[in-house]
């Protein structure tokens, strides 16, 4: 599983002009799943995620987590970020899971990240969405579940 997390002062998305969720401080995550990811994958961005220390202490050290300073998520779900991008010009997306899987790993590790207390809005799985972020840093991450 990719993920890009970013930490935000607020974050919103939109479906057809709609906002469909949003939230305060806390994390934007985009969240992508591949063909070849399990349970372990997702396991693994559950346990890490709300742990990262990437928020700022009374001294300005990035020594917080999301669970510490009470953060909430906004998760947004984008096969996008397992592009291929190595041959021609047009991204290929076979490495990323069939919708059936994404929508399923994607629920989960939204109901994983709820588990742990922490306040979790949503985008709509395949929607058009319009995402809307104020970026609180810049602080941005990637993670790779394949990268451990």
């Amino acid at each position: 599983m990719r993920a890009v997390i970013q930490r935000v002062k607020s974050s919103a998305v939109r479906v057809e002009g709609e906002t469909v969720g949003a939230i305060g401080p806390g994390l934007l995550i985009l969240l992508g799943v591949g063909e070849e990811d399990t349970e372990e994958d997702l396991s693994y961005l559950l346990e890490k995620l709300p742990f990262l220390r990437i928020f700022e202490d009374d001294e300005g050290k990035m020594n917080l987590s999301l669970l510490d300073v009470k953060g909430e998520v906004l998760a947004v779900s984008q096969f996008t970020l397992y592009a291929d991008t190595r041959r021609g010009r047009r991204p290929g997306f076979s490495q990323a899971a069939s919708p059936d899987k994404g929508k399923a790993y994607y629920e989960a590790f939204v109901e994983g990240i709820r588990k742990q207390g922490i306040t979790v809005a949503t985008g709509v799985f395949q929607a058009h969405m319009e995402v809307e972020l104020v970026n609180d840093g810049p602080v941005t991450i990637v993670m790779d579940s394949k990268n451990r």
